[in-house]
């Protein structure tokens, strides 16, 4: 595969979050691809255990000052670059200080999940595919790792469709394990409507809206599903089989190649 454009939404990065299998992913990953000399975006939120001193983070002004409104509520859009170490790997961040000034990641201080846990992802797709249209840029594959980035399948498939710079992208979900088993949040489903992402496409999901039903939702509008732990859940795994997606099992350690040939696969439908 190359001259494509690949675009990861990423959830962890290596080395600006401790390090985790998603973390290493979403470090060598996108390195490896520009590396077959394709052209890559790659973003991933602010955590606010993130050093900006330590990691080099510095604001991109001309993309910052856009307000992305959830709930008749406007969320300033921040958004900060910076270079992963010893590759050629750009990664914007987004950041918000509501939604990410000294907060963890998906759990707070005492363990339990933030309550705005689905604004907060809301936010952050929405201020991704804000961004990659004031960049300008039309990927080819989009590819969602995380919970956070589970919200954008769906954007691009019904709000952000006919945008230019997205109106033939592929998904692709990299589904793994998550902490979060509670709900998202009491409005949740009113949170994600936007354009025509509207209350009755979400009928289909459950108003107990936790993370299985943010990940069949993911699963419903991407066009391939990455397995990317070998103990991805259950439920969500039988429900990408039963709606006939392209599925990717887990792969081993040695995932570069497999993942490659997956995006291709993706491409040539």
């Amino acid at each position: 595969m190359d001259g494509k454009k690949i675009l990861f939404i990423n959830q962890e990065t290596e080395p600006f979050v401790e390090s985790s299998p998603m973390a290493a992913i979403g470090k060598s990953l996108p390195a490896a691809i520009q590396d077959m000399n394709n052209e890559i975006r790659t973003f991933m939120p602010k955590w606010g255990t993130i050093n900006e001193r330590r990691g080099q983070l510095h604001e991109v002004k001309r993309l910052s000052g856009m307000n992305v409104i959830i709930n008749d509520t406007d969320h300033p859009l921040i958004i900060k670059v910076a270079s992963i170490p010893n590759t050629r790997v750009q990664v914007y961040f987004i950041d918000n200080d509501d939604f990410f000034k000294h907060r963890q990641m998906e759990l707070d201080e005492t363990g339990q999940p933030y309550p705005d846990n689905g604004e907060r992802a809301i936010f952050y797709a929405r201020g991704v595919l804000e961004t990659v249209k004031k960049l300008r840029w039309a990927p080819d594959i989009i590819y969602c790792q995380g919970w956070m980035a589970a919200v954008v399948p769906v954007y691009i498939k019904l709000a952000y469709n006919e945008e230019p710079s997205f109106a033939n992208t592929k998904v692709i979900t990299s589904m793994s394990m998550s902490n979060i088993a509670k709900q998202l949040g009491d409005n949740i489903k009113e949170s994600l409507q936007f354009k025509d992402v509207t209350a009755d496409i979400l009928n289909k999901y459950g108003d107990d809206f936790d993370f299985v039903e943010l990940g069949k939702m993911a699963i419903d509008y991407s066009d391939g599903i990455i397995e990317a732990t070998s103990n991805t859940n259950e439920t969500l795994h039988n429900y990408a089989v039963e709606q006939k997606k392209e599925i990717l099992e887990y792969p081993g350690e040695d995932f570069i190649e497999p993942y490659t040939q997956f995006f291709e696969k993706i491409l040539s439908k």
